[in-house]
């Protein structure tokens, strides 16, 4: 099939779509998707065309691609308007985990399976879901605690740079560092905890409070690279980024590049391309029948000065 990009604009619901179109057949498969918020941080841009890319490399499937912008009501009217639209199956990439829960029970009730990708859905929403694709966060804050305790020796005072409240993402890398640390390092006590909103600028900012707040900080734990590198620009600044490990999630480039420098510890490496992937995949298989794990998780292994050679640079 030879697939070509469409906009659609829907302006009931302020909505922009992109459409992989073309000749659509009885036995193709048409999926939809509504994402976070694309134009926040360069995983989700990286994510979208991989999906994308995905996408129009099989000539079975055609989808229609949303985006939320970070706006929960947004999100909801765009998984109402893919139901009537009456795809085979809705990926969402929850802007709140609990506040898409009714919407999901519709797709639900409508006969159409639904594929949490990337940050899961609340508890409540679970049973009305195919599967979930993409990272486990508890994991990865785990694996973010272990590094941490490391970098410390398991003792020091250190600060923590959440994700946006209500993000199931940030709540589960929150509890599992948190468990983790309180396990494996008890000497390792939090200071304090603020949001970042997977923004480095406001993780900047945050940093820079912390910095006034608190004279001693051994360690800063940020949600992911993007903030945490905002940290590490804050303390740099201020002049006291040698005496502070930084440890984050999902390795981005700038944290790469951090990590080359000698500057920040180690992240968690988390691919955009394999978690777009193997959403469109889970979602394909679920739609053939096939038997799709219900947490379907990839691997995010740990990376560090100590073993980044192993690792590619990240392309987002």
């Amino acid at each position: 099939m030879d697939n070509r990009l469409k906009a659609l604009i829907a302006g009931s619901t302020a909505m922009a779509a992109v459409a992989l179109a073309g000749g659509a057949s009885a036995d193709q498969m048409k999926i939809g998707i509504t994402q976070n918020n694309v134009g926040v941080d360069s995983y989700q841009t990286t994510y979208e065309k991989a999906f994308i890319a995905a996408a129009k490399a099989n000539p079975n499937v055609d989808v229609v691609v949303l985006d939320a912008g970070g706006d929960v009501a947004r999100q909801i009217a765009q998984i109402q308007d893919l139901i009537q639209q009456k795809v085979q199956a809705i990926i969402i990439w929850p802007t709140n985990g609990k506040a898409v829960v009714p919407a999901v029970k519709k797709a639900h009730d409508a006969g159409i399976p639904v594929v949490i990708t990337n940050s899961n859905i609340a508890k409540q929403g679970m049973p009305f879901i195919s599967a979930f694709s993409g990272p486990n966060n508890i994991e990865q804050g785990k694996e973010a605690a272990d590094m941490m305790c490391k970098a410390l020796n398991d003792k020091g005072q250190i600060v923590q740079i959440s994700g946006k409240p209500g993000y199931t993402t940030a709540i589960e890398r929150e509890k599992g560092f948190e468990d983790q640390l309180s396990a494996k390092c008890p000497g390792v006590k939090i200071l304090d905890t603020q949001p970042g909103d997977w923004n480095r600028e406001k993780s900047q900012r945050v940093m820079e409070d912390f910095l006034v707040k608190y004279p001693k900080i051994d360690g800063v734990y940020a949600a992911d690279d993007n903030m945490g590198v905002g940290a590490l620009n804050a303390a740099k600044a201020a002049g006291r980024a040698k005496d502070i490990k930084f440890v984050g999630a999902t390795n981005f480039a700038v944290g790469y590049e951090a990590m080359k420098k000698g500057e920040y510890y180690g992240s968690v490496y988390q691919s955009p391309v394999d978690d777009a992937e193997n959403a469109l995949k889970t979602a394909i298989e679920v739609i053939e029948g096939k038997k799709v794990p219900k947490m379907n998780y990839f691997k995010t292994p740990e990376i560090t000065q100590a073993n980044m050679d192993k690792f590619k640079k990240p392309v987002f």
